[in-house]
C-alpha cells in the first residue's frame, strides 16, 4: 500500500521529494515502460502502450507520444517504478487517483486531502508516526485535522 504524507517536514531526509512528475517522468521513468506501465495506461485513460515510447489513443486509434499522457497518469507509474521515492499527487484526477490509491508500494505527498472515494488501506505518515487507515472518512479527518 502506498504512504502519504502531510507536511514535508514528515518525509525522511534520506528520501528524495519530487515535485515536478512531468519532468521526472520525461526523463527518467519514460526508460523504465515496460508490461507493468501497459496495465496503468490501460486503466488510467483506456489507451494501449504501442511499444516503448507511443501510446494509441482511444480516440481514433490515433497514436501519440507517451509525453502526451496526463500528469495523473505520469504520476501514478513514477510511483510504480520508483517507490523509494515521494512524489507530489496534487495534479491527479479520480482515475489516476483510484489506481494510485491501489499500488502495492510507493509514497506520495499532498497538503489537501486528495482522496478517491473507492480507497482500500494506505499508510499515513505524520510527525505521530506510521498508522494504516482503511476508511475515507479517517482519511479525510486525518488530513483535515491533524496538522
Amino acid at each position: 500500500m502506498i504512504t502519504i504524507y502531510k507536511d514535508k517536514k514528515d518525509i525522511p531526509k534520506n528520501i528524495e521529494y519530487v515535485e515536478l512528475n512531468d519532468v521526472f517522468f520525461n526523463q527518467t521513468t519514460v526508460n523504465k515502460l515496460d508490461s507493468k506501465a501497459k496495465t496503468i495506461v490501460k486503466k488510467i485513460h483506456d489507451s494501449e502502450l504501442d511499444g516503448k515510447y507511443k501510446i494509441k489513443s482511444k480516440f481514433n486509434g490515433v497514436t501519440l507520444d507517451v509525453d502526451c499522457l496526463s500528469t495523473g497518469c505520469k504520476t501514478v507509474l513514477n510511483v510504480k517504478y520508483f517507490p523509494d521515492k515521494v512524489f507530489c499527487l496534487k495534479e491527479c484526477g479520480d482515475n489516476a487517483l483510484e489506481v494510485l490509491y491501489g499500488l502495492d508500494d510507493g509514497a506520495v505527498y499532498s497538503d489537501y486531502a486528495v482522496i478517491p472515494f473507492d480507497m482500500n488501506s494506505v499508510k499515513v505518515s505524520d510527525e505521530k508516526g506510521t498508522r494504516v487507515i482503511t476508511d475515507y472518512e479517517e482519511l479525510k479527518e486525518w488530513w483535515n485535522n491533524e496538522k
